[in-house]
């Protein structure tokens, strides 16, 4: 009885897990200014874990005892950026958190963009 439970703890928890991270949480939706489209490359990191007892006794047999949990851990690294066709990536360095660095980046994001494809140009 409790290996039955056990896969039922273990399918919930794989479910949720997936339903927080997917292909389109590590490779983000495209975003568009002017001509130059920036797509968002973050890196996921999970840990799980979970356990179960079964305690039959004389009176009362399939008792169970159980629990499951997950944590994740979402960090942007990095950003695609796609001009005229040409391609180039941009890493986020770990400076400060890599969320404050993202969010420090966004206004000049554009501007060092722009440099690097006027740079391969030239």
């Amino acid at each position: 009885m409790g290996e039955n439970n056990i896969k039922a703890i273990m399918d919930t928890t794989m479910d949720k897990l997936h339903a927080m991270v997917d292909a389109d949480t590590i490779i983000g939706t495209p975003l568009t200014v002017g001509n130059i489209t920036l797509i968002p490359v973050s890196k996921a990191s999970f840990g799980l874990a979970t356990g179960g007892s079964d305690f039959p006794s004389k009176t009362q047999s399939g008792l169970f005892g159980g629990g499951g949990g997950a944590g994740v851990t979402i960090s942007p690294v990095a950003f695609i950026a796609i001009k005229d066709g040409d391609v180039k990536m941009m890493p986020i360095y770990n400076d400060l958190s890599a969320v404050d660095k993202a969010i420090n980046m966004a206004p000049e994001m554009l501007e060092k963009v722009k440099e690097l494809f006027k740079k391969d140009k030239n």
